[in-house]
Parts: C-alpha cells; structure tokens; sequence
C-alpha cells in the first residue's frame, strides 16, 4: 500500500502563480501536520501566506477526498483506510459518512467469503436444518444475490475471493 499522504498547498504562492507546496504524511499526529503546515507558510516566496488547501492525495485505496475537505477529517479518514485498507475506502465510499462506515465494520460485518454464494450457504448451513433430500434443489448463489437486491445484505468484492459481507439494515 502506497503512503497515505496528502499535498498541502500555499495560497498565496498558488494566487500569485507560484507552486509552493509539501507532501504530509495524513496519518500523523495533527499537531505534526499543523507543524508541516507552519513551516509551509513561513517559508512562502509570499508576504504573509496565512490560508493553505489540500490540492492533491495518494494512498486512500481509491477513496476521493473532497475538494474542501480540512487537514482533520483528512486526516480521520486516513487513520481509517490505513486500518481497513481496500475495504475501509469502499465502506466510505458507500456510506459517505466515517461514522456510518465505522459502524458497519463493528456491528454489520459478516466476514469474507469467497462469494456471495458461499456466504448464503454457510448463513442456511449454520441457522437451519436442511433434509439431505432437498439440499440439491437450493439455489444458494441465487439467494445471495436476492438478499443483495432486497437490501438485507450488502457486499464488497475486493478480488476475486475475496467478497466481504454486511448486514444491510
């Protein structure tokens, strides 16, 4: 996994035409970044450079920060994708919110499977009693995708085999 950084700009230089601008680890402590961010401004080619932006990112698994996103909600969603991975951008990317997508991790999260299909087999194997004469007639990938549909599950496939399941509601 690529560092999980972003590129904090100097808007002075940037409105003057000027490219001045560092690279910050997003998951250091805040007072580090604001510490990277101090000696930014201090050292601008301009007079009194006191406001900075976020003007570029790598390393949040594909995850887009927003356009006005501040150096601390940066900063949380870093420290979440550095946890959860692949799998942590794409719970934000789904919720849009870093609570709702902490949430699901905790208390919505069913585990990895190799399919939907091997998910709703093991979810019927271990809540019900199948009389061997009917096992064959059960369509377990079927199922799996009508409990998507409906909302009851939702699921990431990370690769191939690997599909991470979660209670929809």
């Amino acid at each position: 996994m690529t560092e999980t950084r972003i590129y904090i700009a100097d808007l002075a230089a940037y409105n003057n035409g000027i490219l001045h601008g560092v690279w910050v680890d997003a998951t250091l402590a805040l007072d580090d970044i604001q510490e990277h961010i101090n000696t930014l401004l201090q050292t601008s080619p301009v007079d009194d450079a006191e406001e900075y932006a976020i003007h570029d990112y790598e390393g949040f698994e594909g995850y887009r920060l927003s356009e006005y996103e501040g150096i601390e909600s940066a900063h949380t969603v870093a420290l979440f994708i550095e946890e959860y991975g692949k799998l942590g951008a794409e719970l934000l990317d789904y919720y849009s919110d870093l609570e709702e997508a902490q949430k699901a991790i905790d208390e919505r999260y069913h585990g990895v499977y190799d399919s939907l299909e091997d998910y709703a087999r093991q979810f019927t194997e271990d809540t019900s009693t199948i009389p061997e004469h009917l096992a064959f007639y059960i369509d377990y990938e079927r199922m799996g995708r009508d409990w998507e549909m409906s909302g009851d599950i939702v699921s990431f496939e990370l690769s191939h085999g690997e599909v991470h399941v979660f209670s929809g509601h």
